[in-house]
């Protein structure tokens, strides 16, 4: 039986055409009648069909009472058969424990698991994915700039989901410098201009103009560090500002011309957050179509950020993982939802951070802050290595070389091993995680774990 209430016409157990579902007769519509009950979960049973004619006089008789107190199991889908129909007649009789069901069902809806209303993040890769398949692309996105392409994509959706006061939140950034932690406060919209700024070293090194922000002012007029002047302004005296070299200097002269802009018109917040996100978007979408067209050459083009310059290809791994590491700062200053990157995308931010380890371990080391001692290796040579396990989606092993960056890596020769989670070992890197206090398996030499582990965290930067 899958209604409450009996047929409009035909008697309590049908109608003229044999239905299934009785309806509410003619008195259930005055005021103060209950409302006939849905279809629920006494449905799992099975479509219950109305009581034969001496069915219902072979039910149990139970007084009002009890069948009061089975409303709960029978809104659960708990009772058994005969009670079910027992208190299911018993509804077509009494409005008040029909009104008082009808509460139970309702609140048993509650009681089902909440589907996120979240798109699945992988969702966008498998339906290009799909459409590719089926017609590959004329012009196709190299596949080492496919990472950066799907993290500015998510980090766009993140932002499309921000309200305007959203963008004046305090960010919280963290790196690691010289071994110890940065933390610095930034704005969601200063979050954004970083990215842009940094993204235009990228741009520079494919021959593209820097994008200009929607208080004026771009990477080549952000030279003056009180934010005033311009390109013009530069011109009339003989000399356009050079703006800075390094990711830091042109993001701290950014942040300072928009702070002064942000003074001059305190009031135009909404409409500077818009189109600062158009802008860095724009500058994204412009990088892509530029390596799309400039074919398989451009990925050795050098790109110097200023404390490290690397292949346009690694470049483009490493604006990848910014996007992603910033979009989780936002996100935690929000509280948004915000997953990892795809697995293959999260295994080129892994294997980059990793080849880039024995380097960062070498500059500790001319730092004098490197605990073990290094022995010599000639370049080509095998030498101590260390093998590093990231456990997890996207995870992977390599072997990596300790004495020397041009030193040969062999397990051969490997003096200790850590194990550790690929997420926690991005956040290592991104200077979000203390070396001290992070999960790790490890064998083997632990001075030279250590500073491998510090190592990592030296990647970070604004």
């Amino acid at each position: 039986m899958s209604g409450a209430a009996y047929s409009n016409g035909g008697g309590p157990h049908g109608g003229d055409g044999g239905e299934d579902l009785p309806r509410v007769p003619q008195q259930r519509d005055q005021p103060g009648a209950p409302r006939p009950l849905p279809p629920g979960p006494y449905d799992a049973y099975g479509p219950a069909p109305a009581p034969e004619p001496d069915q219902e006089a072979r039910l149990p008789l139970y007084d009002h009472g009890t069948l009061k107190s089975l409303l709960g199991a029978w809104a659960l889908a708990a009772c058994s058969r005969d009670e079910a129909l027992a208190v299911e007649v018993h509804l077509t009789d009494c409005a008040a424990c029909a009104e008082e069901a009808l509460r139970l069902r309702d609140a048993v809806g509650l009681l089902h698991h909440e589907e996120p209303l979240d798109l699945d993040p992988l969702l966008r890769a498998r339906v290009l994915e799909g459409c590719l398949g089926r017609r590959p692309a004329r012009i196709p996105v190299p596949e080492w700039a496919g990472p950066y392409d799907a993290e500015a994509a998510r980090l766009d959706a993140l932002l499309r989901d921000l309200g305007e006061s959203s963008w004046q939140e305090p960010v919280s950034l963290r790196w690691y410098d010289n071994g110890r932690p940065v933390t610095r406060e930034a704005s969601v919209g200063e979050v954004i201009a970083h990215l842009t700024s940094v993204d235009g070293l990228v741009a520079v090194a494919l021959d593209l103009s820097d994008a200009r922000l929607p208080d004026g002012t771009g990477a080549a007029d952000s030279g003056n560090s009180d934010g005033t002047g311009s390109e013009e302004d530069g011109a009339e005296d003989g000399a356009v500002a050079e703006p800075p070299l390094d990711a830091v200097g042109r993001t701290e002269a950014l942040w300072a011309a928009q702070r002064a802009a942000a003074a001059d018109s305190p009031g135009a917040h909404a409409a500077r957050s818009a189109e600062l996100r158009d802008t860095w978007r724009g500058q994204s979408h412009a990088l892509l179509r530029r390596v799309s067209f400039a074919g398989a050459g451009a990925a050795g083009i050098a790109v110097d950020f200023g404390s490290v310059t690397m292949p346009l290809q690694d470049a483009f791994v490493d604006r990848a993982f910014e996007c992603w590491i910033h979009a989780t700062d936002i996100a935690e200053a929000v509280a948004y939802p915000y997953d990892p990157p795809a697995p293959r995308n999260l295994n080129r931010m892994i294997d980059l951070a990793a080849r880039m380890l024995p380097g960062a371990l070498a500059a500790r080391r001319r730092q004098g802050l490197a605990a073990s001692q290094a022995r010599l290796a000639d370049a080509g040579a095998p030498g101590r290595s260390l093998l590093l396990q990231i456990d997890g989606a996207g995870g992977g092993r390599w072997c990596l070389p300790l004495d020397s960056p041009g030193a040969v890596a062999s397990q051969d020769h490997a003096v200790a091993e850590v194990a550790m989670d690929a997420v926690e070992f991005c956040q290592l890197a991104a200077g979000h995680l203390d070396p001290e206090r992070i999960a790790i398996g490890q064998h083997g030499d632990r001075e030279v774990v250590r500073d491998v582990l510090y190592a990592a965290a030296s990647l970070s930067r604004l």
